[in-house]
């Protein structure tokens, strides 16, 4: 499972975004709207082409929990696909179980979701997957074991997502705890802070 080594408190700092959905981190960007370090509020000079490149890749990389590798393998899938690289790497992205577990709002962020992924608590379509990376299908139904419908962190991330805006690509039934991965997204449903054109790029060169 991947691991982020980095203080999240930093990683979000440092992209100037609340790139993991947790609104803990919307309150240290308004209090620190600033880079993490000493000399954050003092720094100068023009971030080159391919530092901006760098960059969009690393903050993605981030937002979804991936490692380099596993990140460049779906890269890689994306290119091979019809369609745009970069739309096709976003969907690729999206439809990974412990994305789909997140956007259901089943944990409150992409790393507890992944947590549940793991920890044997997510079915799909009635069978158990512990496999974070598992590509979940149009039609498909993912749903809370019984065991994990009564913990805290459940209950609790279910009712930050209630604040949160709807994803039109999947439809949750809360009482049940349980919802269906309706369509891959389209572009214009996914956040315009991502600038998937940066990463498509950077792996061209």
């Amino acid at each position: 499972m991947a691991k982020i080594n980095t203080p999240r408190g930093k990683l979000v700092r440092k992209f100037g975004e609340n790139i993991f959905g947790n609104p803990k981190y919307d309150k240290l960007l308004n209090r620190k709207p600033y880079g993490p370090g000493q000399h954050a509020q003092t720094r100068r000079g023009k971030i080159s082409n391919y530092g901006t490149q760098l960059q969009e890749k690393q903050k993605i990389k981030f937002m979804y929990g991936l490692l380099e590798k596993q990140f460049r393998i779906t890269f890689k899938k994306a290119e091979k696909l019809k369609g745009e690289t970069g739309t096709n790497m976003l969907q690729l992205l999206e439809s990974r179980l412990d994305n789909v577990v997140y956007r259901m709002g089943f944990g409150s962020t992409r790393a507890e979701s992944r947590q549940l992924v793991a920890h044997n608590s997510i079915l799909v379509n009635g069978a158990k997957v512990n496999i974070a990376s598992f590509s979940v299908s149009a039609g498909d139904v993912i749903s809370l074991r019984e065991k994990a419908k009564k913990q805290l962190r459940v209950q609790s991330a279910l009712q930050l997502a209630a604040q949160r805006s709807e994803s039109s690509w999947v439809n949750v039934n809360s009482e049940k705890m349980e919802g269906t991965f309706i369509r891959n997204p389209d572009r214009e449903d996914l956040p315009s802070e991502i600038n998937e054109n940066l990463i498509v790029e950077l792996y061209s060169k």
